[in-house]
């Protein structure tokens, strides 16, 4: 559909820092307000179809008399149906002649789906403003360069355009598209618990009465949850004591499969939920529960699934290699507690009635967390508070929703260490076991290396941690650390002389040289550089990663690696691009030759 919003205002004094086309403050309002709106567009599917990735577009230009108006706007339906922005050039026509498109998330690019780009480019769009980047790894950045190919001016927000200006509508695009950010990042589908509770947070009376805690209305809203969820998650106390349906309720939307876990399948044999006449039922067991129990079940028509262990966790990675984006967890307070102790849940849904039940033994919303200490307490954060008839909502995470934005290293330091690395548009290439694909980046793998040891004389050195760990030693004249450092020499694999070197620095800290701190970084490359000159074959492997962040993928390595969630330093990464840029400008016509003390000095150089 094309129509006219007719002039937007903003105000005009903001500070911000843009490309040089785009550079005034009120350019960059009218930017965020279209953006935003995209976001607004991409959620309008949510709860009619099954969650997919949501796509808005807006397309504004500037009419005669300077203002700017909106000549077309739409969003994608569901998977399979006409891309948002193939709808809305059509609706918009000419119009859409040097026009700008706002798009909330960068469209399919591949293969077999080209039409969103196509689209733009044959209407004759001139820019192109793009929320986030597409989170999955083999779409991320193709429409974008594919776009730039074409002579369009893209901007993404977050990297071209950096103001607090923009910074909700980056926020509205990461939102609406949350489970697919959760799922390309964490492996798990996106985990939302819903529960209402007593002002005196109690979620049922002492004798497990619970109709109903929240008002209708509140209730309305949770069938819009459920709606917008893939799957919806109970356990046994749960059927037992409430019989629930579990529908949507909300007139021809969609229905989310129905999920029971039961590590005894101590279940009711009726229940509304083996109705599978409307939807789905699947019920997640431990191996070998109630074999005749399992046979009824799947009499009629449910599905039983087992597991070895039955936990939180186990069940969302199986929902998550059956494609699943969004579950809503609307369990007891047992099954909420595992959940959130297994860390799969992401954000939280309180309803909160003004009531009071009272009761010891009245149950609460989340079970035994094994919290002794205030200081312990879970804290949302991205806090809203929404008053729903005479209940509140209080709605926050409890992870904050990914940015999938390559960030080990930084920006300006990618950049800094290896120029051929475009850190937006780089695929990310992990390594941390010497077994994995990359694993001979490792500094555990098993490559000997030629060079001086303690004493000046050429050493044959098994790997670069063997070389790596003596030199905490070197030079000290303690008979304890000569000890120790023949012992690292000596020792058969790289984990030995890691657990020698490491133990020896924990016990005694005072026998590691007092330079090590100022100079670890220097051992490391120069073994590291001996290493992948030694090799042709790693040589290769390195220079086959061009354009690719390196990371170091230890969880609890922080200097090293890239940590658990990429709060790590990742050096050893950092050393293997500057590596890397440095064998490709040696590679490069009429490239200067560079002396193993110029690549040391680099690298004292690195943050």
């Amino acid at each position: 559909m094309a129509f006219s919003l007719g002039p937007l205002k903003f105000p005009s004094s903001l500070v911000c820092r843009a490309t040089p086309t785009t550079s005034s403050s009120s350019s960059l309002a009218f930017d965020a307000a279209y953006i935003k709106r995209a976001a607004e567009l991409a959620d309008m599917s949510a709860g009619f179809t099954a969650p997919h990735p949501n796509y808005g577009c807006v397309i504004a230009t500037t009419s005669g008399n300077g203002e700017r108006v909106v000549v077309g706007e739409g969003y994608l339906y569901a998977q399979g149906t006409t891309p948002a922005e193939l709808q809305v050039v059509e609706a918009a026509g000419e119009s859409c002649r040097g026009a700008t498109a706002y798009l909330n998330m960068e469209p399919n690019h591949c293969l077999g789906d080209q039409d969103a780009v196509s689209a733009l480019v044959q209407a004759g769009i001139a820019r192109v403003v793009i929320g986030i980047r597409h989170p999955l790894q083999h779409l991320r950045g193709k429409a974008v360069r594919a776009l730039r190919n074409e002579g369009l001016l893209v901007d993404v927000l977050g990297e071209d355009l950096q103001c607090k200006t923009v910074e909700e509508g980056l926020k509205s695009c990461l939102l609406v598209n949350a489970p697919l950010l959760y799922r390309a990042s964490c492996q798990v589908p996106f985990s939302v618990l819903k529960y209402a509770m007593t002002l005196d947070g109690k979620i049922a009376a002492s004798s497990g009465h619970a109709s109903w805690i929240s008002s209708k209305k509140s209730r309305t809203r949770v069938f819009d949850m459920r709606g917008r969820s893939d799957a919806v998650i109970v356990g046994g106390n749960t059927v037992r004591r409430d019989n629930p349906r579990l529908t949507a309720r909300h007139g021809g939307g969609h229905l989310p499969q129905r999920i029971v876990m039961s590590k005894s399948l101590d279940l009711p044999e009726v229940a509304n939920l083996w109705d599978v006449t409307e939807v789905s039922t699947l019920v997640m067991t431990q191996r070998g529960a109630k074999k005749n129990f399992q046979k009824y079940l799947a009499s009629k028509g449910v599905e039983v699934v087992e597991f070895e262990i039955l936990n939180p966790k186990v069940v969302m990675e199986y929902l998550y290699d059956r494609g699943c984006l969004s579950v809503l967890w609307e369990c007891g307070g047992t099954l909420a507690a595992s959940a959130i102790s297994s860390g799969v849940v992401h954000k939280v849904h309180a309803f909160v009635a003004p009531k009071i039940i009272g009761g010891k033994n009245a149950p609460s919303p989340v079970g035994e967390l094994g919290m002794v200490e205030m200081s312990q307490a879970l804290e949302l954060i991205d806090v809203h508070y929404e008053q729903v008839g005479p209940d509140m909502l209080v709605s926050g995470f409890l992870q904050p929703v990914p940015d999938l934005t390559p960030v080990i290293p930084s920006v300006d330091e990618t950049s800094a260490i290896d120029p051929t690395v475009s850190p937006y548009e780089a695929s990310i290439i992990f390594f941390y076991k010497t077994w994995d694909p990359y694993g001979s980046f490792s500094n555990f793998s098993l490559h000997p290396i030629q060079l001086p040891d303690e004493n000046g004389d050429n050493y044959s050195w098994p790997s670069v941690e063997h070389y790596y760990q003596a030199h905490k030693f070197v030079g000290l004249d303690d008979p304890v650390a000569k000890n120790c450092l023949e012992e690292i020499k000596s020792s058969k694999s790289p984990e030995e002389a890691a657990r020698i070197g490491r133990r020896m620095q924990r016990q005694h800290p005072n026998l590691v040289r007092p330079d090590w701190e100022s100079v670890k970084i220097d051992v490391m490359y120069r073994a590291l550089k001996c290493k992948f000159s030694t090799y042709p074959n790693l040589t290769s492997m390195l220079l086959s990663t061009a354009g690719s962040v390196l990371v170091e993928a230890s969880p609890h390595d922080l200097f090293w690696g890239g940590g658990r969630d990429g709060e790590g330093l990742n050096y050893l990464g950092r050393l293997l691009m500057q590596l890397r840029s440095e064998f490709l400008s040696d590679s490069a016509p009429n490239a200067d030759d560079t002396s193993l003390r110029h690549d040391e000095n680099q690298v004292q150089k690195l943050p």
